[in-house]
């Protein structure tokens, strides 16, 4: 019906709007209930639906309503307009709301909508299963959450890196400052937005339970839509930075403040070498000879590793690194650990800055 009343013709049968519907092919869209025509229908023409039955478009998921979401697999990528209105990207509900149910109740102002940062994601790294994704101010953790749906949707490894400082609101400063507590005080931290929001917005995303037990309630929407409280299969770690002196790095006696980042250059991947008492240690895909007088028991743990890729020699000589490193087969690459470990990760040298 035209808006003055007019009487048009529909371009669908009834049968014929059923099948479509059944399929996906037909929703229910905008709703003008003071207008002749109340409600607005849509349906992909033969055309769209033969592009998608033959292949030359695929199905990437489903709105709310079970109407499908297809791309063109073939064709050249539309740029996306600067002003979206979809309503998935809204960020009262699949922001705030979202946040509630992952952590039993308001945490934080404002956070993004998941969906929304999804799917501008999507833009850069769908194609890019194996990507990294560094987000220098990481706030809730949207752009974590968001990395790990990508990867469930199709199969993906891709990594974020989340970054955030512990900041307190300031409201909860003052009322902190007034129980006479300090930036540093245990009970001070525990507020802060790493701590908590950030760390158990992505626990919760993935065991999917609340930070105190329960199943999260709810269903995730849109594009590939299941129950919250299924998790999601994903591997996360909280490092903390700190500032080490140097002293106590050196003779191997804070080994294990190091060992994240070896674990992490090495891909992030299999079991952490955090132990180099015995001299030496090999893990899936990396290992680390602390005491070159193992090195003959080191080179041959290294050759039965198939997977191993990178190993870290740790010496102070020139000589010794290359002697060892000639040794390795050839997939795999060595790095230089100084005997005082900070000295590998020292920035403004010149000035003894760390």
């Amino acid at each position: 019906m035209r808006d003055n009343g007019t009487e048009m013709n529909w371009g669908l049968t009834v049968p014929a709007a059923k099948a479509l519907l059944q399929k996906g092919y037909l929703r229910v869209g905008r709703h003008t209930p003071k207008k002749p025509q109340a409600w607005e229908i849509s349906y992909l023409t033969s055309g769209r639906i033969d592009d998608i039955e033959e292949g030359r478009a695929k199905v990437t998921g489903r709105n709310g309503d079970g109407s499908v979401i297809a791309t063109y697999v073939t064709h050249k990528t539309k740029m996306p307009v600067t002003t979206w209105s979809k309503p998935s990207h809204n960020a009262e509900t699949s922001g705030t709301e979202l946040l509630k149910l992952l952590l039993g109740g308001k945490r934080f102002d404002y956070p993004k909508s998941l969906y929304a940062v999804e799917d501008a994601l999507r833009l850069f790294v769908a194609n890019k299963p194996e990507a990294c994704v560094v987000d220098f101010f990481s706030g809730s953790g949207t752009t974590g959450h968001a990395i790990m749906r990508l990867n469930r949707q199709d199969g993906g490894r891709r990594q974020a890196i989340c970054i955030t400082n512990n900041e307190i609101s300031t409201g909860e400063e003052a009322a902190l400052r007034s129980k006479g507590l300090r930036p540093g005080d245990e009970e001070w931290e525990r507020w802060g937005i790493c701590e908590h929001v950030t760390k158990p917005r992505l626990a919760a995303a993935v065991t999917g339970q609340t930070p105190d037990g329960h199943p999260i309630g709810g269903d995730y929407k849109y594009i590939d839509a299941f129950p919250m409280a299924d998790g999601l299969e994903e591997n996360v770690e909280f490092f903390t930075l700190t500032y080490e002196a140097p002293l106590r790095v050196a003779s191997n006696r804070e080994f294990r403040r190091i060992a994240p980042l070896l674990w992490m250059r090495a891909g992030s991947q299999g079991r952490r070498v955090e132990d180099i008492s015995a001299g030496w240690d090999v893990a899936e895909v990396y290992g680390v000879l602390a005491n070159l007088d193992f090195t003959t028991q080191f080179l041959k743990a290294v050759r039965a590793r198939e997977g191993l890729s990178l190993v870290f020699i740790v010496t102070d000589e020139d000589r010794l690194f290359e002697s060892v490193a000639q040794q390795l087969p050839d997939r795999v690459d060595a790095v230089r650990l100084y005997e005082a470990y900070l000295r590998n990760f020292e920035i403004e040298s010149g000035r003894g800055a760390l």
